[in-house]
């Protein structure tokens, strides 16, 4: 008897490097979900028609990336509390309702540092560099984490305000202190440091220089870049060589997209295994 697949996809643009596809072919492999999915490069004015016919044509949901998570935010027609709060949408899930928004990017990345890294956020002081789409997915579960402060620090300082002024409400519920920080700020006050600091931003992709001082750093922080590859490795390098735990988002990848997985499929998939083998793949795809 054949199985019929349920096709998914992750919507990107440019979305050739994406690393999905594999992933989400070992969560179903180990899962004995019966799932297929590909990868859709989606002209940038075509994103509402491509996710319109797909689901039409019987898919079930998709990933989305960049640079279209604002505008799957707005085609849902519901959303989550997650997506509300950001303003953007990583995760569709299609059904008989119409079309479900979710945003998996900031469990993610909570998932991997307290449980792959084993590094706690509850009463620590977290530094996060950005205030685009990736910090605004990240920043309401961080703050559910409770650390004791979150500052975050953007080049352009109104942009830093504006997240922290729309996440203001929920950081005041969990006793969360949340600020802006310029960035000249953190410069003069060479006292500040954080015991995690998570790069959000694209330089280390533009190859731009670290958009931190140092002092931000101590011993036993966790320099934390939403990046893999060879995007993320200018950052660890620099945390590094300043004595700092460093660690690049592939599990991120691999945590968000587990959960993408339960949120289609009802079934948790084995994360920790599945970052693990595409660690191992990336290592031996690099040594050759």
């Amino acid at each position: 008897m054949t199985t019929t697949l349920d096709s998914y996809c992750v919507i990107g643009n440019p979305v050739a490097h994406s690393r999905s596809p594999w992933i989400h072919a070992r969560f179903a492999e180990l899962t004995g979900q019966p799932v297929h999915y590909d990868r859709a490069l989606v002209p940038l004015d075509g994103f509402a028609d491509f996710v319109r016919d797909f689901a039409a044509q019987g898919g079930k949901g998709c990933n989305i990336t960049v640079p279209f998570k604002l505008q799957a935010a707005e085609l849902a027609t519901s959303a989550s509390d997650r997506v509300r709060l950001a303003g953007a949408a990583n995760t569709l899930v299609f059904g008989e309702d119409g079309i479900h928004a979710d945003n998996t990017d900031g469990l993610g990345i909570v998932a991997d540092i307290t449980r792959n890294a084993g590094v706690q956020i509850t009463e620590r002081d977290v530094l996060l560099l950005g205030a685009g789409g990736a910090a605004a997915g990240a920043l309401g579960s961080l703050i559910e984490q409770k650390p004791r402060r979150i500052a975050v620090v953007n080049r352009t300082h109104a942009k830093a305000q504006a997240l922290v002024a729309q996440h203001a409400e929920m950081a005041a519920l969990y006793k969360v202190e949340l600020t802006a920080i310029e960035r000249s700020g953190l410069e003069a006050d060479l006292t500040q440091n954080f015991d995690i600091i998570i790069n959000a931003t694209a330089s280390s992709l533009a190859g731009a220089e670290v958009p931190a001082p140092a002092s931000v750093l101590h011993a036993r922080s966790l320099a934390y870049d939403m990046m893999y590859g060879p995007a993320a490795q200018p950052f660890l390098d620099w945390a590094s060589s300043h004595g700092a735990l460093a660690r690049d988002g592939l599990g991120m990848l691999v945590e968000q997209a587990a959960e993408s997985f339960a949120l289609w499929r009802g079934v948790r998939p084995p994360s920790a295994q599945v970052l693990a083998e595409l660690r191992a793949l990336l290592q031996s795809e690099a040594a050759h």
